[in-house]
C-alpha cells in the first residue's frame, strides 16, 4: 500500500489537473488527481460518460478529491458492472491507500450501476448524487413504459443481465426495487432531474425514488430534458457531498 500516488498508465493533463489512463484486467480506468490532496484521501467515482457536463467534477478536485472511472460501458448495471466496480474499489484502498467510503456519481444509464452497487455495499459509500438517472431497465432502455428506449440498447441490457424479455418484465431488483436498502443503511442521496425529461421518464425513475426514500435530496430543473446534466453552478451538489 502507498501514498505516493504513483500512479500507473499514461499521464496527461484533464482540466488542469494530472490524468493517469490505465488498465485492470484489460479494463480501461481513470484516475484524476487533485492539486492538492485532502487529508483521508477523498474521492468521487464518476460511473459513465467521463468527461461529459463535468462541472462537479472540477469542482471536487478543486476541493481536494480524487476523480475516478472504470470501463463500465454496455453493462447497465449488471453482474459485470459490479465485479469491475469492486475490482476497481479493492484496488484503490489497497494500493494507494483511498478513503474506506466513496462518493457515487450516476448520470443517465450510470444510475443503474450506483444504485445496484451501493445497495450491494452500503458501507463503502459515502453518499451518492445521480443525474437523470436510470432506476429501472424497464423504463430505459426496455422502454415498456412512456418512453422510447433504446432497442439496440436494450437487446445489450438483457444480455448482460442473461435475461429474456419475458423474464425482464418481472425482474425486480433494479434500484427502485431496493430503494429501501440505501434508507436503512443512512445514505445520503441527492437527485438533479429535468422535469421534461424526454429519455428516462421521471414518473418510471426519479419520483418512484423520491416516493420511496422521503429522505432523498432532489433538485429539479424545471422544464428541462435529458440534457444537459448536472449544475451550471455545482456549488448545492458540492455542499451537500462534503456534508454528508
Amino acid at each position: 500500500m502507498s501514498n505516493g500516488f504513483n500512479f500507473p498508465g499514461k499521464k496527461s493533463t484533464w482540466n488542469g489537473f494530472e490524468r493517469f489512463d490505465f488498465e485492470l484486467e484489460g479494463i480501461p480506468c481513470i484516475i484524476v488527481k487533485p492539486q492538492k490532496v485532502n487529508s483521508g484521501n477523498p474521492w468521487v467515482w464518476r460511473a459513465r460518460f467521463f468527461d461529459a457536463f463535468p462541472n462537479l467534477d472540477i469542482a471536487m478536485l478543486q476541493q481536494g478529491w480524487f476523480l475516478v472511472h472504470i470501463d463500465i460501458a454496455d453493462l447497465y448495471g449488471s453482474q459485470e458492472a459490479m465485479r469491475r466496480f469492486d475490482l476497481f474499489y479493492q484496488f484503490l484502498i489497497q494500493e494507494y491507500n483511498f478513503a474506506a467510503k466513496t462518493v457515487l456519481e450516476g448520470f443517465s444509464r450510470g444510475g443503474l450501476a450506483v444504485f445496484n452497487w451501493a445497495c450491494r455495499n452500503p458501507e463503502k459509500v459515502l453518499c451518492i448524487y445521480a443525474d437523470n438517472p436510470v432506476c429501472d431497465f424497464k423504463s430505459w432502455p426496455g422502454g415498456l413504459g412512456a418512453g422510447p428506449g433504446s432497442a439496440s440498447d436494450w437487446k445489450k441490457c438483457l444480455k448482460a443481465y442473461g435475461l429474456t424479455e419475458e423474464q425482464a418484465r418481472t425482474y425486480d431488483k433494479n434500484p427502485v426495487d431496493n430503494v429501501d436498502i440505501l434508507f436503512q443503511n443512512n445514505i445520503p442521496v441527492v437527485i438533479v432531474y429535468g422535469d421534461a425529461d424526454e429519455v428516462v421518464p421521471v414518473a418510471e425513475n426519479t419520483l418512484l425514488m423520491l416516493e420511496s426514500n422521503s429522505k432523498i435530496k432532489a433538485i429539479c430543473k424545471t422544464g428541462c430534458l435529458h440534457h444537459p446534466h448536472c449544475l451550471e453552478d455545482p456549488s448545492p451538489i458540492v455542499e451537500f457531498i462534503i456534508n454528508s
